[in-house]
């Protein structure tokens, strides 16, 4: 391994050991209780090494935020790659989803602590950069969407509504789970996912029927 590779590794490791201790922290205090002085501590590094890597504590959370929804996009985009009919891969892509808050808590925490809070915590324009990243995963729906109404087999006449009614479903859906052993302490959760998913995606089919009069 050359100089460069060993100290890009390097920088590496330290951005993890950064945004390790600034992902504790946030759950732990809350987002106005963390400091860089308090991140410093927690990471075991100085101060000016931090500063090094990130302006300031909110550039460190949206580098979290991006990490996450970077991971969840390529499994997305992974899916929406794939030779399959449509509404297959609007299936896929919820359990994808599912699955994504079981193995993958703490990027899901992150995305979900500031997507669920209804206090906007960043000024617009990084706000702004953020929501970028959850609108490529969004342009993905779109455009199985479209692709399925090119083929035949959808007749959705608002792609980019959909998209957004499906994402906002099934992450609403995922936060029932918190009812498992409560008001849905008779009812299996992913059981209840499963089904209002095949609802949706049947919805689609659904339009095909009605425009046809069937």
């Amino acid at each position: 391994m050359g100089v460069k590779e060993r100290r890009q590794l390097e920088k590496q490791a330290r951005r993890n050991q950064i945004l390790d201790a600034a992902r504790k922290l946030l759950f732990s205090q809350g987002i106005e209780k963390v400091s860089i002085s308090k991140i410093s501590k927690e990471a075991e590094l100085g101060v000016g090494t931090i500063y090094f890597y990130y302006k300031n504590k909110e550039d460190i959370f949206i580098a979290l935020q991006e990490e996450g929804l970077a991971f969840l996009f390529a499994i997305i985009q992974k899916i929406a790659d794939k030779t399959m009919e449509p509404d297959e891969k609007l299936r896929q892509i919820a359990y994808a989803y599912y699955d994504f808050t079981e193995t993958q808590k703490e990027y899901f925490n992150i995305i979900n602590y500031f997507l669920s809070s209804p206090k906007i915590f960043f000024k617009e324009d990084l706000k702004q950069q953020i929501d970028m990243s959850g609108s490529k995963i969004l342009a993905v729906i779109q455009d199985i969407i479209i692709s399925g109404n090119q083929a035949g087999v959808f007749m959705e006449q608002y792609p980019e509504k959909f998209s957004i009614m499906f994402w906002g479903t099934i992450h609403g859906l995922v936060q029932f789970k918190k009812l498992e052993h409560t008001t849905l302490q008779n009812e299996a959760h992913k059981e209840i996912y499963d089904y209002s998913v095949e609802k949706i995606v049947q919805g689609l089919f659904g339009n095909i029927c009605q425009k046809e009069g069937i």
